[in-house]
């Protein structure tokens, strides 16, 4: 793969490791703002949030560190496949979690391209045994 290619995607992996971190603690300093997206039959709904921050937190630094970014891509990889149901949800219902119907249906293919992009930084941090 071309240099300036894997310039790009270090940029999407660093880009991505920012934005889970800056998420994850979102769920510390506002864990009322993600109660709709914890589904109704769950119980301990502020122990699923911030569990789920620290979660995102370790797996943005993961993605940061030489040594385990490779575990950190596959974490959020499932991360995003675990919440993914939420944003089809969204699309459906009458009232979504966050935002218009018109947001939900911007965020679904924005989870997508989240999956794919993190999906190929993991593939070539194994085809390369680097950071990508």
């Amino acid at each position: 793969m071309k240099l300036n290619s894997l310039k790009i995607w270090n940029i999407l992996k660093i880009v991505i490791a920012v934005f889970m971190i800056y998420a994850g603690v979102q769920h510390f300093i506002k864990p009322s703002f993600f109660i709709p997206f914890v589904p109704v039959f769950l119980p301990l709904k502020i122990t699923i949030i911030y569990v789920s921050g620290a979660v995102e937190v370790l797996l943005g630094v993961m993605l940061l560190l030489k040594k385990y970014a490779n575990f950190g891509a596959l974490g959020i990889f499932i991360l995003l496949i675990l919440f993914l149901p939420i944003h089809i949800w969204d699309v459906f219902s009458e009232t979504p979690a966050i935002g218009s119907k018109q947001a939900a249906l911007i965020r679904l293919p924005i989870q997508f391209l989240l999956i794919f992009i993190i999906w190929k930084i993991k593939n070539l941090m194994s085809q390369n045994k680097q950071t990508v």
